[in-house]
């Protein structure tokens, strides 16, 4: 059981209904326009921006916010901004490796901002390459266990498509794939009519660092800080809480 993905589970279910609603749907926008903008409006032509509306969609969010966006990215209507992606890398208590994605029209503003909220949390900035090398690009394809969704299901709809591996994260199972792989798994999904909550392309740690209760509050306070930021996207890391640690926060 992967502790980084039940709290990225965790985190995704918990973004619907909290106070971070706004910060939330600005972030859906962003990787909205900057689909729309590397691969052009047309959804059936453009896998990523299918999944980036897939996703806002799933968070409730405004038809017209999606279509706006959509036409922003794409040049087709103004206000759109030069979103570019920055990977920041560090480290956190207990030596645990961060990488963390931003998409910025300011680089000085999300160098700064992120810089701070590492230092000021027990963690430390770390060269480019430093902490990369422990993460793998993969495709990550979460599917809920609602309508008596079954992991042999699952299991037998994606396998052939590309799927490596089906893990149950306990209301919910975590598919993953190549990243390039992401597409195929995802169509396979839908044509055995399972809904997924979202597909996206993320970083696996290769080996991971296992927390105990006290480090695991340092780590996750460290990460609500980063998320925080109007500029982070994504925040990846190698930690690995048990799910005794995990109830015991809870």
């Amino acid at each position: 059981m992967s502790g980084h993905s039940k709290w990225a589970t965790t985190k995704h279910k918990k973004a619907v209904i909290d106070s971070r609603r706004a910060k939330n749907f600005a972030k859906l926008i962003k990787a909205i326009e900057v689909a729309a903008r590397n691969g052009g409006p047309d959804v059936d032509g453009n896998p990523t921006l299918f999944d980036a509306i897939a996703k806002a969609k799933k968070n409730s969010m405004p038809a017209d916010n999606i279509e706006r966006a959509v036409k922003r990215g794409a040049g087709l209507e103004s206000g759109g901004s030069d979103w570019q992606t920055i990977m920041y890398e560090g480290y956190g208590p207990n030596g645990v490796a961060i990488m963390i994605e931003c998409l910025s029209d300011n680089r000085n503003r999300a160098a700064s901002e992120v810089r701070v909220a590492v230092t000021r949390n027990g963690g430390s900035m770390a060269d480019p390459g430093s902490v990369a090398y422990l993460f793998n690009r993969k495709g990550v394809i979460i599917v809920s266990k609602n309508g008596g969704v079954t992991e042999e299901k699952v299991l037998e709809s994606v396998l052939e498509a590309g799927a490596e591996e089906v893990n149950d994260l306990g209301e919910s199972f975590e598919v993953v794939c190549e990243a390039s792989d992401l597409v195929a798994v995802r169509t396979a999904l839908q044509s055995s009519s399972i809904d997924y909550e979202s597909a996206d392309s993320s970083f696996l740690p290769s080996m991971s660092i296992p927390l105990d209760a006290e480090g695991a509050t340092k780590v996750f306070e460290l990460i609500d800080a980063i998320e925080e930021l109007d500029d982070v996207q994504n925040v990846y890391s190698n930690f690995d809480v048990s799910d005794e640690v995990m109830a015991s926060l809870s």
